[in-house]
């Protein structure tokens, strides 16, 4: 069994909403966490998204550390260059864009270290097909983290077929050191939980789209019915209608029909619908976001 561990040095590339997650509990953990921006305003705004989260888990009391003390550890870089060479850990957090990955990967494998693991967390692409354009794709990991990174229990920890045992033990270790719960999973389109998610998020709208409930009703029935913690809708809503839409066209080509993503999502993410980040989606989160 794999031990829990804690990396001392954390690169993370991408300071969004997902970035800014993994550097907050990676700090909260002690790692020192360096997080890649492209300008001096998007690193600002990663860094007050790490600072906010703090805050918000020592209301909780949930942090063993003064939330100043955290944020001292974390640092801005503007690109894959300011990345410290010796890192235990790299990951990858930018949009769920398989070239834009493969960019990021190669650019981050070309300064990091030998011993570096590269994690991505993508959450439905191909280990193997990011790999690709890695010299050392032995050192390659998927580390698949769910929205809000601090409050969710799960990470999925996603080998490919050329990831080296050592480095999928390593980030499972990681994964335990954070208090999460760390499940292995063979790389195949969409893992476990973006599947079966997708799949759940996709028939909701359908039965939006016939008109079989309201949204409120379709996600109060899967919350009451079978306890499941939010409803598929709202979870949309709280993933990004862009993202699940990207996610379900992958999934459509990899593996079929079943995926097809319903004329509703399009048209929604078509008007900027895209859910918590912009205020509407399947419901309204004005004052929420």
């Amino acid at each position: 069994m794999t031990a829990a561990a804690t990396p001392k040095t954390v690169g993370v590339i991408g300071g969004g909403r997902m970035g800014a997650g993994i550097a907050q509990v990676f700090a909260a953990a002690g790692a020192s966490v360096t997080v890649v921006e492209r300008d001096p305003a998007a690193g600002a705004a990663a860094l007050d998204r790490v600072r906010t989260g703090l805050g918000r888990a020592a209301e909780r009391g949930r942090l063993s550390e003064d939330v100043a003390d955290i944020l001292g550890r974390v640092g801005l870089a503007a690109d894959v260059t300011g990345l410290p060479a010796g890192a235990d850990l790299v990951v990858e957090a930018v949009p769920e864009d398989a070239d834009l990955k493969i960019r990021v990967l190669a650019a981050a494998e070309a300064v990091i270290g030998e011993h570096t693991v590269l994690a991505t967390n993508t959450s439905s692409l191909s280990i193997a097909g990011l790999a690709e354009g890695l010299r050392r794709p032995a050192s390659l990991v998927g580390m698949h983290f769910f929205n809000p990174v601090p409050a969710s229990d799960l990470v999925e920890i996603v080998a490919g077929p050329q990831t080296a045992d050592a480095v999928r033990d390593a980030a499972h270790g990681w994964a335990l050191g954070l208090g999460k719960t760390a499940i292995l999973v063979r790389d195949s389109p969409g893992f476990a939980t973006s599947r079966l998610g997708v799949l759940l998020g996709l028939e909701a709208i359908r039965m939006l789209e016939e008109g079989v409930a309201d949204a409120a009703s379709i996600d109060r029935a899967m919350e009451l019915g079978y306890r499941h913690p939010m409803g598929p809708l709202r979870s949309t809503d709280l993933v990004g209608l862009d993202v699940r839409l990207a996610i379900a066209e992958h999934l459509h080509r990899e593996l079929g029909e079943r995926f097809a993503p319903p004329q509703l999502l399009r048209d929604k993410v078509a008007r900027g619908e895209l859910g918590r980040k912009t205020g509407q989606g399947f419901h309204a989160w004005e004052g929420n976001r």
